[in-house]
């Protein structure tokens, strides 16, 4: 079986190792595939039986141009780059590692709250470059401090991922609401009240994105939703960049209608120089890094390896597209 990993530098970019995979078949690792060049996809899969991809898109050319195709082995839990739908009617499961990130990604959301709350990095800049050696006092602070103590966590989506955030915005002393379609039992558990979409706007202090991207979804933090938030609420989204018009968060942001946004991910990725949110006010954005612990990137690759083997069995597991 020949195996073709199409983006491998994010996966692995040499603190791992491909040799587990590598004895399932015959294996190409290519660091870069194009986000953009149907051709060079095309040529990079070849006459592959198994192709695994993280961000490399999968599109219907992609598909009928190679026939041998017979497993996509998403290196992730998201599968928008692929067309699911066309890859079903072709009869070629769409796997993918649903699980992997939940305490890495959950921690960094909480990471660039306090970031947001606190501005660490930023004030240890200012004493490394002079500032409290030749301060008069003894202590100073360049930006608001915000305790998070009694303030309302809201969690657009609470699944895997957003459980767990809620456990760790609980231990900071908050109270956590959430909107999605199905109310977990560990939710419950914790004390997150969910709550309809509306409220959950209404009432959030820190409104989190922790969703897959959805049709329902796409766009939703606009100009219209905006409104119905809170004055000064504090927006989180390391989830899908695609939730957010950043036309509109950037016009919120300038306005102080929300005090600040913290972003690991953004529509376009890389991010463009045009991005309204790279002017914006009060915006952290980091480069989409919240996945990439050692131990995350590590369960991708095991979660890979045994995804392979069953679709080898002939049980294909963590199919998306059934």
């Amino acid at each position: 079986m020949k195996i073709v990993v199409l983006d491998g530098h994010t996966e692995n970019p040499g603190d791992l190792q491909w040799g587990k995979l590598g004895e399932l078949g015959k294996l190409t690792v290519y660091d870069r595939t194009s986000l953009t060049e149907e051709a060079e996809i095309i040529s990079h899969i070849g006459d592959a039986e198994v192709v695994c991809t993280n961000k490399v898109p999968l599109t219907r050319n992609v598909i009928d141009a190679c026939p041998n195709l017979r497993l996509i082995s998403m290196m992730a839990s998201g599968y928008d780059v692929v067309d699911i739908k066309y890859a079903r009617e072709k009869g070629i499961p769409v796997s993918n590692v649903p699980t992997y990130g939940v305490h890495s990604i959950s921690q960094f959301s909480i990471a660039l709250l306090l970031e947001v709350c606190h501005h660490v990095g930023y004030h240890s800049k200012t004493v490394h470059d002079g500032k409290w050696e030749h301060n008069p006092d003894w202590c100073y602070w360049d930006t608001p401090q915000i305790e998070l103590a009694h303030k309302t966590y809201g969690l657009l989506g609470c699944g895997n991922i957003g459980i767990h955030t809620a456990e760790i915005a609980k231990a900071l002393g908050m109270h956590v609401i959430a909107y999605d379609a199905k109310e977990r039992e560990e939710g419950l558990a914790l004390g997150v009240e969910y709550v309809t979409l509306d409220d959950l706007f209404a009432r959030s202090d820190v409104l989190g994105l922790q969703m897959p991207l959805l049709p329902f979804n796409e766009g939703i933090i606009n100009r219209e939703n905006i409104a119905k938030m809170k004055d000064g609420v504090i927006l989180i989204n390391n989830s899908r960049g695609q939730m957010i018009v950043e036309q509109d968060l950037a016009d919120a942001l300038n306005s102080g209608k929300i005090a600040a946004a913290a972003l690991d991910v953004v529509s376009k990725e890389p991010i463009r120089g045009d991005n309204p949110l790279l002017k914006a006010k009060n915006c952290i954005i980091t480069p989409h890094m919240s996945w990439g612990s050692k131990e995350s990137r590590q369960r991708i690759m095991d979660g890979t390896v045994e995804n392979l083997k069953a679709f080898q069995a002939g049980t294909p597991i963590n199919v998306v597209n059934h």
